[in-house]
């Protein structure tokens, strides 16, 4: 399937900017994009999902150095990290509050891309979601993103896959075919649903999340970084 990433990140981004929804592909799994309030609304009405639970800002590695507030040497891991393996990783740490980026939320939409004074930022899922951060960062216009699928029923790697009830709130999808890390019957966690990204408190480097690629990441910050990443409780 023919891939022109800068094309249709700006047809996306053009989307979201008009107030309009997107599901995209990425690596790890299909998202689905908003950044209006009201878009913001319709993506949680649709996927059922609570109000009680945040989502991701839409970033890259540029979105991250700006945003997040880490030690120097923390944020050199990530680099490292990202640069040698590029495995997607959700970093969660304390933000730059006065950003423009930050000021351009409202109280809503504010509330559910953050959490006790912590952003969540999805990196290394892909030069789509890369090139649409990109273009949210030189507008400082900010975009939310989560899992392209009804809440708490498994992340979908393939657009067929995902709920209609899900896909008929989208005002364009880039569909690029299964997602590069889905594995037939491996990509699912205990409970039998598919995974998500693995997520990490940088605070404390604790695992909050189980995704794709865990061991491997798990490993690396232990081998690499002499890094023992805990469970959060």
């Amino acid at each position: 399937m023919r891939r022109n990433y800068l094309k249709d990140a700006v047809r996306v981004y053009n989307v979201l900017k008009r107030g309009g929804i997107a599901i995209v592909y990425m690596r790890n799994a299909y998202a689905i994009m908003s950044g209006t309030d009201s878009a913001l609304l319709k993506v949680y009405t649709a996927k059922k999902r609570s109000l009680n639970r945040p989502s991701g800002l839409v970033a890259n590695a540029r979105t991250h150095e700006k945003l997040h507030i880490l030690s120097r040497e923390k944020k050199n891991i990530i680099k490292k990290f990202s640069k040698k393996y590029n495995l997607p990783i959700s970093i969660i740490a304390p933000y730059k509050k006065k950003h423009p980026m930050i000021s351009k939320f409202s109280n809503f939409s504010k509330s559910l891309a953050t959490k006790n004074n912590t952003v969540n930022l999805l990196l290394n899922s892909g030069p789509l979601r890369e090139h649409i951060a990109d273009l949210s960062l030189n507008d400082n216009f900010p975009l939310i993103a989560s899992s392209a699928n009804l809440s708490q029923r498994g992340t979908k790697y393939k657009v067929a896959d995902i709920e209609d009830r899900v896909k008929n709130c989208a005002d364009i999808i880039i569909n690029y075919g299964p997602c590069e890390f889905f594995k037939e019957g491996k990509t699912i966690d205990y409970d039998g649903l598919s995974l998500s990204s693995t997520q990490i408190d940088f605070r404390d480097m604790s695992i909050v999340r189980k995704g794709v690629c865990f061991m491997e990441i798990y490993n690396i910050f232990k081998d690499e970084f002499d890094i023992n990443l805990s469970l959060k409780l």
